[in-house]
Formats: C-alpha cells, structure tokens, sequence
C-alpha cells in the first residue's frame, strides 16, 4: 500500500480530486477573453494595477520562503530554484512600471480591492515561522502554476490573442517559466512525499485556498464582485 501510495503524485492527485477549482482558477473568463481577443481594455487595466500590488506583496513572501528553504529543506538545490524566482521578481516589478506607463495605468494611485487584500493578507500568514516549509513551497507552486497554465492557454493553438497582450501572455506562459514551475512542483512533491499526514492536509487546504483566491482575483480584474 506505501508503495502504491507513492505511484501518484501528490500534487497530481489533487489536481485530480480538485479538478473543478483548478479548471475555474486557470480557465477563468477574464484570462478565456484575452485568449478570444474580446477582453475589456478596462478590465486588463484593473488587473494590471491590482496585480502590482500583488507582486509587491509577493516579494517578501518569497524571500521568507527562500529562508525556510534554508532552515528546512533537504536539498540545496530548492534554495537555487527559489532564487532564480526571486531575480525574476525583480525584472517583474520593472515590466509592471513599463506596461502601466504603456497603458496609462498610475500605479502610485491605485487602491487595493477586497479580493487583493485578502490575498495579499494570506501569504503574509504564510511568512509565519509557523508554516511549515512543506506548506509554504507547494503554496508558491501553486500561486505560480495558475499564472503560467492560464497564460500559456491565451498562446496556444486557436488564440486570437491581441498582438498588444501577446507580451503579457508570454511573460507567463513561455516555455521557460513552465519548466520552472515544473521544478516548484518536484519540490513540493518530494517534501509532500515524506510528510506526515497532518502536513499534507495543512498543504492541500492551502493549495485549495490558493485556487479559491485566484479565481476571486481575476472577477474582481473583471469587475465583479
């Protein structure tokens, strides 16, 4: 039966038993109408602010997880792949200045709606020396997967992607970023994989949270409620 039970990913289980949330968090109608070139410019504006905010809030919560990688993990090559993600935020932070200039977008004015603060509110409860490694890694799995699956749809065959969010969608959905993401994953899956159970319920509620807060951050980019 143990061994049986390491067949199946843990991650891919999930995405299995949770098939639904993760559909409706990568195929969201907000990232499905850049795809089908019917997006609403003050839609992707919205988005572009809010998600500034976002990545700024993002950075600290990297650079905790980077050091819980070098308390906890059990590889030093998790501290090199999180790193490499932490430099990425960098150039990031700097393409969000560029596009909001491009589009007219004043990042200096923009307020954070509920679904952002309230996702900006959980990764700061996982800079917590309480969450475990485990937990914290496979959340910024996750958080990073949603983005590259979503974006990489809008580049796939049978887009009609506009020539002017075609950046956008490759900053995500390249095949570099996927192979990164990959990495995420064989991180998470092997710390999962020697978990005690109370570890992998904790990190499949989170990974379920994650989804649910992504689904909210696109409708609110949508301008729902």
């Amino acid at each position: 039966m143990e061994g049986a039970k390491k067949d199946i990913p843990m991650i891919k289980k999930w995405l299995n038993q949770h098939h639904q949330l993760y559909t409706a968090a990568t195929r969201h109608p907000f990232t499905l109408s850049i795809r089908d070139g019917s997006v609403q410019l003050s839609a992707f504006k919205r988005w572009l602010g809010q998600d500034y905010i976002f990545v700024r809030a993002f950075v600290p919560f990297v650079a905790s997880l980077l050091l819980k990688a070098w308390k906890e993990s059990d590889d030093d090559s998790d501290i090199e792949v999180i790193l490499g993600g932490v430099a990425a935020l960098n150039d990031e932070i700097s393409w969000f200045k560029r596009e909001a200039s491009k589009w007219n977008v004043s990042l200096s004015n923009i307020v954070p709606q509920k679904a952002n603060l309230e996702y900006c509110r959980f990764l700061e409860s996982l800079m917590s020396d309480d969450v475990e490694y485990t937990i914290a890694v496979t959340a910024f799995w996750a958080i990073e997967a949603v983005y590259q699956e979503s974006y990489a749809h809008c580049l796939a065959d049978g887009s009609k992607t506009s020539e002017e969010l075609k950046e956008t969608c490759q900053r995500w959905g390249n095949d570099d970023f996927g192979r990164y993401c990959g990495s995420l994953q064989d991180i998470a899956n092997r710390r999962l994989e020697k978990s005690p159970e109370d570890i992998i319920s904790k990190a499949e509620a989170i990974v379920i949270r994650v989804l649910e807060y992504e689904v909210e951050f696109w409708s609110m980019s949508r301008g729902e409620n």
